[in-house]
């Protein structure tokens, strides 16, 4: 199956790189690509990138496949992950939001963060409205995103971390039923997350019912921290998808 990892706000695709591996292992075809004004060409229309650009950056990707994929989005990826399913439902197998913004439509990003009281990310983010990015205190790297990461995993997180476009952040959901509603959602919660709290998640998968829904005990970062309980999350998905057809809702746990 191919597999799409979708970085998050500020990362690139460096931030999966233990746990492609894993999949790859598996028999996988694993993607993971930068998205625009992210990783290696952060400089280039940073404050001028659109929601809209991001997601057509995923389908030049998976237009270039003969297969569907299921897509792993993190984070703030999650409403590109969300608009492309609108774009391109049938060149998925599911999606899997992966601690992620998942937003009905006519939503945004924007007036979630105000709500989650437990993030630590709200009170700690600096906003350039003059390049129109947004960056979070280096203070705050480890408490909010990494808390259980290693020094060394939160040292290369430091020297790769980029500003963030701030207008997708803004930009409200255009979503329908027929099209991003056909696509099978996931979700994966990590319970000690200080970025997109575990109380926020949850009212998410509330309001956006999920065919299935994994519990891993870890920070916003677990592609780093539990990079295998991850992957078998990611893996579980996967077999899910390929064979199941109508697939009822379920919950299980890693631990």
């Amino acid at each position: 199956m191919n597999i799409i990892l979708l970085h998050g706000s500020w990362h690139g695709a460096w931030c999966w790189h233990k746990v492609a591996p894993h999949l790859l292992a598996s028999g996988h075809r694993v993607h993971v690509p930068d998205l625009p004004a992210h990783g290696r060409n952060w400089r280039v229309a940073r404050g001028r990138t659109r929601l809209s650009t991001m997601a057509s950056h995923v389908c030049a990707i998976l237009d270039g496949l003969e297969d569907p994929a299921l897509m792993v989005a993190h984070s703030r990826g999650g409403i590109v992950a969300s608009t492309f399913a609108e774009m391109r439902p049938h060149a998925l197998y599911g999606t899997a939001y992966l601690a992620a913004y998942m937003l009905r439509n006519n939503e945004r990003v924007a007036d979630y963060f105000k709500k989650d009281t437990d993030s630590l990310v709200r009170p700690n983010i600096r906003v350039n409205k003059m390049a129109l990015t947004d960056s979070l205190a280096e203070e705050a790297y480890r408490s909010a995103l990494y808390a259980d990461c290693s020094h060394a995993d939160v040292e290369l997180a430091r020297s790769l971390l980029t500003p963030e476009p701030s207008l997708p952040a803004m930009t409200r959901l255009r979503l329908t039923d027929a099209r991003y509603g056909s696509v099978p959602r996931h979700y994966i919660e990590l319970t000690q997350d200080r970025a997109v709290s575990i109380a926020l998640q949850r009212a998410m998968v509330a309001n956006s019912p999920c065919q299935t829904v994994s519990t891993i005990d870890a920070s916003h970062s677990a592609y780093f921290s539990r990079s295998q309980e991850l992957a078998d999350a990611i893996l579980g998905i996967a077999s899910h998808s390929a064979n199941v057809t109508t697939l009822p809702e379920s919950r299980h746990h890693v631990s």
